[in-house]
């Protein structure tokens, strides 16, 4: 059956506001005239003129962290434990099985930024799109912070999930969830101005502490979700294996049947 592959992910590079200052990551690239020196020191005797067109290999070298580019957070991230006091799994334990699953679509692009999505937000969107959760559906939210990566307000675009909603999916059956804007909860710098109001330590980070309850993943940083249905494609979020961390990179694309 033919088949479209969606490119969902966006790419690693220098110089793009997709984290706060100080979290970006750091690209260091090497072509092949600069890296020949480096391949006859392999070969004892051998000089850079004996390499064809006196090529060595491209390779780059990079500092970032797990939480660069789009990649997918394991519940040790939210805690040090999910399943009300079970250890939280590292990335390398979550099961491959949540990663590749068939996907649906919230469309939260209306909401404006900083607002916090409720229970009934999803209820009204799932019905909307004629869709009944089944156990490991991947749900991911399209937000307006989807066409804003790249600029300097990314980090403070899009709506976020709040704690209600988030137990909404998870109670459900979902395992993996996912959004384009930075973070799954509201951007902080509107979480700040609640928190200086009513001082409610419970409202940061509240759609990641619902992993303490139920745990679970989710991928941050999608793009293109503008491209995809609201349902009948297969996400794949299969994350780089990092021993013991918090998160892992993915090329995560969703797969539409023709």
């Amino acid at each position: 059956m033919p088949r479209k592959i969606v490119d969902i992910s966006v790419p690693l590079e220098n110089g793009v506001a997709a984290d706060p200052p100080g979290y970006g990551p750091t690209i260091e690239y090497h072509d092949h005239r600069q890296t020949a020196p480096e391949v006859v020191k392999f070969f004892p005797g051998m000089t850079v003129d004996e390499l064809p067109d006196r090529e060595g290999w491209a390779i780059e070298w990079i500092r970032l962290s797990t939480h660069c580019t789009t990649h997918l957070d394991a519940p040790y991230h939210f805690a040090s434990t999910m399943d009300h006091g079970k250890r939280a799994i590292t990335i390398d334990e979550v099961p491959l099985d949540w990663c590749f699953q068939p996907g649906v679509k919230l469309d939260f692009r209306h909401f404006p930024d900083g607002y916090v999505a409720s229970a009934a937000d999803v209820a009204a969107e799932l019905k909307r799109i004629g869709h009944r959760l089944s156990p490991l559906d991947i749900v991911v939210v399209n937000t307006s912070a989807g066409t804003a990566y790249g600029q300097p307000d990314y980090v403070a675009k899009g709506c976020g999930m709040g704690r209600e909603a988030t137990l909404y999916l998870l109670e459900r059956g979902v395992r993996v969830t996912g959004t384009d804007g930075w973070s799954w909860d509201a951007p902080f710098v509107y979480t700040k101005q609640k928190y200086a109001e009513t001082h409610d330590a419970k409202l940061i980070w509240e759609g990641h502490r619902a992993g303490r309850e139920i745990g679970y993943c989710h991928i941050e940083k999608l793009h293109n979700l503008e491209a995809l249905p609201a349902k009948g494609f297969t996400v794949s979020c299969f994350p780089v294996k990092v021993r013991g961390g918090s998160a892992g990179w993915t090329r995560a694309v969703a797969i539409i049947d023709a």
